[in-house]
């Protein structure tokens, strides 16, 4: 599997297929999912309907993006996308863009500039977005210095001012969620291990904290925050493990067994035999996509993978639940039509049904 760490500077250069961040599969208020993909420079969108299909896809903008996009969502339900777009000239500049859907199948609000971390420059990182629990989002991004970088939203509209948060040599990829008290925490690696970046209290600038020793493969990331309301961090080790840190609940990271792939982790939590589980994804080494479930918080009783659907390209996953708790999963492999698949309702285990397009 491809190494999604990297994204285009422009249109012209770099995978043709989409770089996808964050949950760009989300569920709206009344239950039904939109999802969210980059295409010929624009942010095009599918939407569930209320019969089970979808519609779609329509354009929601964005004149002329690169093929990335990342996606965050409040608890009012509210979509916001950020991506990325060439400044023009030849010397290859983009700034960040951001706009939101504010209910299921609805226009999007126009793309707004966010500008550069360092006021302008080429491709540093591929963005990451959060939303506090009173609707602030966050856009965290690699900076040219290599630490971090965050443009956040006032209380009473418009931006503050890109924030420093220092660091060097972090992973092009980071991970942003926001925490049971809805307060924003980011998640990177270094050569040396992980670093989490952490609100103390809401509306404030994230700090970074001390470095935790471990092996780590940049672009491997996911997170999810856990009954306790406390986040999990996954990441691959230097030796193919699953590795899982919860920095709230363990000073010291957990190993939950071997992983499938090499590439990037999916993680949610769904309900499974009447139980709230956490669910992982990576797409196998075969070309498939790959699941695992262990009781959540509880990472001493490990992973057991089961392989799902076709073999793919480049597989873009991700994993969400609906309104009666089942696990929800989407995947997109080198910028086809997306392919979904649910829990079946009643079944023992993490049983799926067929995976179908949305097309």
């Amino acid at each position: 599997m491809a190494n999604r760490s990297q994204a285009p500077t422009d249109r012209s250069h770099g995978p043709a297929a989409p770089v996808l961040q964050g949950g760009w599969l989300t569920r709206g208020e009344e239950g039904r999912f939109s999802a969210y993909l980059p295409r010929d420079g624009e942010v095009v969108r599918w939407t569930e309907e209320p019969g089970g299909g979808w519609s779609g896809p329509v354009s929601l903008g964005g004149g002329g993006l690169t093929p990335f996009l990342a996606v965050g969502q409040g608890a009012d339900r509210y979509v916001h996308l950020v991506g990325l777009r060439p400044t023009g000239g030849d010397e290859g500049h983009v700034e960040l863009v951001h706009a939101v859907q504010f209910q299921t199948g609805r226009p999007a609000a126009a793309w707004r500039p966010l500008g550069h971390s360092n006021v302008k420059g080429p491709w540093t990182g591929n963005p990451a977005v959060a939303v506090d629990a009173q609707g602030r989002v966050y856009a965290f991004v690699r900076n040219g210095g290599g630490g971090l970088s965050v443009r956040a939203q006032k209380d009473a509209g418009g931006w503050h001012p890109w924030w420093d948060l220092k660091g060097s040599r972090t992973d092009p990829s980071p991970v942003a969620v926001t925490n049971g008290s809805g307060l924003v925490e980011l998640y990177t690696c270094h050569a040396t291990g992980v670093v989490r970046y952490v609100q103390r209290e809401a509306g404030a600038k994230p700090i970074r904290e001390e470095i935790l020793p471990t092996s780590v493969v940049m672009g491997t990331l996911a997170a999810v925050i856990g009954p306790s309301g406390h986040a999990t961090l996954f990441y691959l080790d230097g030796e193919g493990q699953v590795t899982a840190w919860s920095p709230e609940r363990s000073l010291e990271p957990t190993p939950l067994g071997k992983a499938v792939g090499t590439g990037r982790l999916s993680a949610t939590r769904c309900l499974i035999d009447g139980f709230d589980c956490t669910v992982l994804a990576q797409q196998s080494e075969d070309g498939r996509l790959a699941l695992a479930a262990y009781p959540s918080e509880q990472e001493a009783e490990g992973l057991n993978w089961s392989e799902t659907g076709e073999r793919q390209g480049n597989l873009n996953t991700v994993l969400t639940r609906g309104l009666d708790g089942g696990l929800v999963a989407m995947a997109v492999a080198d910028g086809r039509t997306p392919v979904t698949t649910r829990q079946k309702v009643g079944a023992e285990g993490l049983l799926l049904e067929g995976w179908r397009s949305i097309g």
